[in-house]
C-alpha cells in the first residue's frame, strides 16, 4: 500500500506540476483582465466623442456611474443565487454522504463506506467551487469588456475578445488545474490504505474513488437544472413581456427584468456549464482508474500505468495554454470577421498539438509485454490491447469531438443553409419557424450519432470499456479551450446588455453583439462536445459498473437485451429523459409566467417605463427574487428523479434491471440533448440573422409599412422578426435548460450504479427485493 518511488515518480510530477500550472496561468489571465479600468473615458473612440459634442453634453461621468452600478448589481444578484443554490447543495451533501457510509457500510465495510464519503465530499466542494471561480471571473469580466469595446477598431475588437476569452481562459484553466489535483491528491490519501500492486486492491481502491465523480456530478445536476430554469425563466420572461409585447429593444433598461436576464447569463450558462464539465472530467477519470485496474498488467506495469488517463488531462493544460496564446498574441481579433476563425482555430490547433502528446504518454507509461494471445500488450477483460490501442482511443475521442462540434456549428450557425431555411419559414409566421426548427433539431443528430457510434465501436473493439473510457478523456483532454470558449459567450453577451443600458455609442454594441453572435455558434460547438463527452463517459461508467458485476461473479457478463427485466428496464430508461425534459421545461414555463406578469404589473404602475430615454428605472431586485426562488424550489424534483431511478431500479429489480435502465437512458438521452441544444440554436440565430439585416430586402417587399421616411427597414417591428423572436423564446429552455441537463442525467444515473453496486449485489445476490417475493 506505500506509495509509488522510482521511475513511475515521473507520472506523479507531471500530474502535480500540469495542475499548478493550470491554476498559475488561471491567475495570471486574470490580473490581464483586472487590468482593464471600469472608465470608459479613457477609452472612448472619436465617434463617440463627436457624438457627444454634438449633444452638447459631456455624458461620460453618467455613464460611468451607470456602468459600476449595473456591475455591482450584476455581481449582487448573482452572489445571491449562487449562495443560495450552495446553501441547499450543502445540505444535500451532507444528507447523501450520511446515505453513502449507512448503505455501502451494509454492504462493503465502514472502512470502504467512509472512504467513499469522502471522495464524495471532496469532489462535490471541487465542484461547487469551479462553479463559484465560474461565474465570480465572469462577472468580474463582463463591464470590462465592454469598455474594451468603447476602442476604436482594429483595437476595440482586440481588446474586447482578449478580455472575454481570457475570462474564459480563467475558469477552464483553475477548473481543469483543480480538479486534476484535488482528484490526485484523494488518490495519494487513500491509496495507502490499500494494496493497489494488486488487481483486487486497486479496484477496491478507485472503487472508492468514485464517489469523487458522483459529488461533482449530484452538484452539477443542482448547477445545471437550477441555473437553467434561473436564466431562462428571466430571459424567456423579458423578451416577452418586453421585446414582443412592449416592443422594448433587447437589454433596454426600462425592462424589468433585464438585470434577472444578465445574471441568469452567468449562474446558468457559466456556472452551471463548469459544473457540467468538471462532472465529466471527474466522472471519465474515474471510469478509467476503475476499469484500468482490472487489468493486471496495467497494475503490475506500476503507478505510472494506472496514472495514465490523469497523465492526459495534465497534458492537456499545457497544450491549452499554448494554445490560449494564438488566440490573444499571435493570430488576435482585428475585426468582425476573424472572431470565428480565431475560435475555431482554437479547436484545431488544441487538438493537433495534443494527438503526438498522447502518443508520446501511452508509449512512456502503458505496459509493453507478451501476454497470451498477442505480444507487446495488455487484457483488458478478454480483449487484447497495446499502446498504440490506447492511443487511438484517445485519438478518435479527441477528433471526434471536434467533428460532432463542426456538425453542430453546420446546424446551428446562420452562415450555413439550416438556419437561413429556418430564418425564411418567419414569412409565413411562428407556426412554420417552430416546425422547420424542430425538424432541423432532429436532423442534426443523425451525423453525431453514427459518429458517436464510430467511436464506441472501435474503442471497444481496441480496448474494451478501458477504450470507451480513454475516449471520453480524449474528448475532454482540451477541456481548458473548450471552456474558454464556452465562457467567452455569455461575458459578450452581458457586455452588450450593459453598453446598452449604459446608453453607450451603437458602435459599442455592434461590436458586443458581433462577439456573442460569435459566441452563440462556438456555445453550440461546446455544447456539442459536451453532449458526445457525456454519452462517453455515461458508456464509460455502465463499463465500470459492468466491470464491477464481473468482479463480483468471478468471469466475464453479458448483458442480455432479451431478458424481460432488462428489456423492461431498457424500456423505463429511455423514458426518463422525457420526463426528466417535461419537468424542467414545465418549471421554466411557470416561472417565466410568473416573471410576464411582475413585469406587466411593473408598467402598468409607471407607464413612464414605456417612454425612450426616460430617466425612471424599474424594480429589478423583485424580478430577480422570482427567478431564484423558482428556480431553487424546482430544481429539487428533476434531481431527486434521476437519482432515485437507479437506487430503486437496483433494490427492487436488482442489476439486470439496472444495466437495461443505463443503456435506454443514454441512448434516449443523447439523441434528446443534440435535438433540443440545436433545435433552440437555430431559432436564437435565425433570430439574430433577421435582426442584423439580412432578410431586409424580403421585409420591406412583404411589410411595406416597416420601411421609415428615409428608406430604411425597421426590422424589429416587423412580423417576421417577432415569429422570430418567438421560435427563440421557445427554443430557449431547449438549449439551456433541458437539453444541456440531460448530459448529467446519462452521467449521474450511471455514477450513482457504480457507487451503490455492492448494494444491488447485496440485495438477494443482486436479483432486488421483488425478485425474492416472487
Amino acid at each position: 500500500g506505500a506509495l509509488p518511488v522510482g521511475p513511475t515518480i515521473g507520472a506523479e510530477s507531471l500530474i502535480i506540476i500540469t495542475g499548478l500550472i493550470g491554476i498559475f496561468f488561471a491567475l495570471f489571465l486574470h490580473r490581464r483582465v483586472a487590468a482593464v479600468r471600469l472608465d470608459v473615458a479613457q477609452e472612448e473612440d472619436e465617434t463617440m466623442m463627436m457624438s457627444v459634442k454634438e449633444a452638447g453634453q459631456n455624458q461620460t461621468f453618467e455613464q460611468n456611474e451607470r456602468l459600476r452600478e449595473l456591475y455591482a448589481a450584476i455581481s449582487n444578484g448573482a452572489n445571491s443565487f449562487l449562495f443560495s443554490e450552495y446553501k441547499l447543495c450543502t445540505v444535500f451533501v451532507v444528507f447523501l454522504a450520511g446515505v453513502i457510509v449507512g448503505l455501502v457500510s451494509w454492504s462493503s465495510g465502514r472502512e470502504t463506506a467512509i472512504f467513499t464519503a469522502t471522495s464524495f465530499v471532496v469532489g462535490a466542494l471541487t465542484s461547487m467551487l469551479s462553479g463559484y471561480i465560474g461565474m465570480r471571473v465572469a462577472v468580474f469580466s463582463n463591464a470590462r469588456c465592454t469598455v474594451g469595446a468603447v476602442k476604436p477598431a482594429p483595437h476595440g475588437w482586440t481588446e474586447s475578445f482578449n478580455t472575454a476569452f481570457r475570462a474564459g481562459g480563467v475558469m477552464g484553466f483553475s477548473l481543469c488545474g483543480l480538479a486534476l489535483l484535488c482528484l490526485y491528491a484523494l488518490v495519494v490519501f487513500l491509496a495507502p490504505s490499500f494494496s493497489w500492486g494488486t488487481t483486487a486492491g486497486a479496484m477496491k481502491l478507485f472503487d472508492c474513488i468514485a464517489g469523487f465523480g458522483l459529488g461533482g456530478s449530484a452538484v452539477a445536476m443542482f448547477g445545471r437544472v437550477g441555473g437553467g430554469i434561473y436564466t431562462k425563466a428571466a430571459d424567456v420572461g423579458a423578451d416577452l413581456a418586453g421585446k414582443v409585447v412592449e416592443d422594448l429593444p433587447e437589454d433596454d433598461p426600462h425592462n424589468p427584468g433585464t438585470i434577472a436576464d444578465n445574471v441568469g447569463d452567468n449562474v446558468g450558462d457559466v456556472a452551471g456549464m463548469g459544473s457540467d464539465l468538471f462532472g465529466s472530467f471527474g466522472e471519465a477519470s474515474c471510469a478509467a482508474l476503475l476499469v484500468g485496474a482490472s487489468s493486471p498488467m496495467i497494475v503490475a506495469a506500476g503507478w505510472g500505468a494506472l496514472m495514465f488517463p490523469l497523465t492526459v488531462s495534465g497534458v492537456g493544460i499545457v497544450v491549452c495554454l499554448i494554445t490560449n496564446f494564438v488566440a490573444t498574441d499571435l493570430s488576435p481579433v482585428r475585426k468582425e470577421a476573424d472572431i470565428e476563425r480565431v475560435l475555431k482555430t482554437q479547436l484545431l490547433v488544441s487538438s493537433l498539438l495534443m494527438t503526438p502528446c498522447v502518443y508520446g504518454l501511452a508509449v512512456a507509461l502503458l505496459p509493453s509485454a507478451t501476454c497470451g494471445g498477442c505480444t507487446g500488450g495488455f487484457y483488458i477483460g478478454s480483449i487484447c490491447s497495446s499502446r498504440i490501442n490506447a492511443f487511438l482511443c484517445v485519438a478518435f475521442g479527441l477528433w471526434g469531438g471536434c467533428l460532432i462540434g463542426f456538425v453542430t456549428e453546420y446546424y446551428t450557425s446562420f452562415s450555413y443553409s439550416p438556419v437561413k431555411e429556418v430564418a425564411n419559414a418567419c414569412r409565413t409566421g411562428a407556426a412554420t419557424n417552430i416546425i422547420y426548427g424542430l425538424a432541423l433539431g432532429y436532423k442534426s443528430a443523425i451525423v453525431p450519432v453514427f459518429l458517436l457510434s464510430l467511436i464506441v465501436y472501435g474503442a471497444h473493439t481496441l480496448a474494451g470499456f478501458y477504450g470507451i473510457a480513454l475516449a471520453a478523456l480524449g474528448m475532454l483532454s482540451t477541456l481548458a479551450t473548450c471552456l474558454a470558449i464556452d465562457v467567452y459567450g455569455p461575458v459578450c453577451d452581458n457586455a452588450g446588455g450593459i453598453a446598452e443600458m449604459c446608453e453607450l455609442h451603437p458602435s459599442v454594441r455592434e461590436k458586443t453583439d458581433a462577439l456573442d453572435a460569435a459566441g452563440n455558434t462556438t456555445a453550440a460547438i461546446g455544447k456539442g462536445f459536451a453532449i458526445g463527452s457525456a454519452c462517453l463517459v455515461g458508456l464509460a461508467l455502465f463499463g465500470a459498473f459492468v466491470t464491477r458485476l464481473e468482479d463480483a461473479a468471478g468471469g466475464d457478463l453479458h448483458v442480455d437485451l432479451l431478458d424481460p427485466i432488462t428489456f423492461a428496464g431498457l424500456l423505463v430508461g429511455a423514458m426518463l429523459p422525457y420526463w426528466f425534459s417535461a419537468m424542467t421545461m414545465k418549471s421554466v414555463g411557470m416561472a417565466a409566467n410568473a416573471m410576464v406578469i411582475e413585469i406587466k404589473r411593473q408598467f402598468d404602475a409607471n407607464p413612464n417605463l414605456l417612454i425612450p430615454n426616460h430617466p425612471d428605472r424599474p424594480d429589478y431586485d423583485t424580478c430577480i427574487k422570482i427567478s431564484t426562488d423558482a428556480s431553487l424550489q424546482e430544481m429539487i424534483a428533476p434531481g431527486a428523479l434521476v437519482m432515485l431511478s437507479p437506487v430503486l431500479c437496483g433494490v427492487c429489480f436488482g442489476t439486470r434491471c439496472v444495466t437495461g435502465l443505463l443503456a435506454g437512458a443514454i441512448a434516449s438521452s443523447v439523441q434528446m440533448a443534440i435535438s433540443s441544444s440545436n433545435t433552440g440554436g437555430a431559432w436564437d440565430n435565425a433570430k439574430k440573422y433577421i435582426s442584423k439585416g439580412a432578410m431586409d430586402a424580403v421585409i420591406g417587399e412583404e411589410e411595406p409599412e416597416t420601411v421609415d421616411n428615409t428608406g430604411k427597414v425597421q426590422t424589429k417591428k416587423s412580423q417576421i422578426f417577432k415569429a422570430a423572436v418567438t421560435g427563440d423564446t421557445v427554443g430557449d429552455p431547449l438549449k439551456d435548460t433541458s437539453g444541456p441537463a440531460l448530459n448529467i442525467l446519462m452521467k449521474l444515473m450511471a455514477i450513482i450504479s457504480v457507487v451503490f453496486a455492492d448494494v444491488f449485489l447485496a440485495v438477494n445476490k443482486g436479483d432486488g427485493l421483488i425478485a425474492s417475493w416472487l
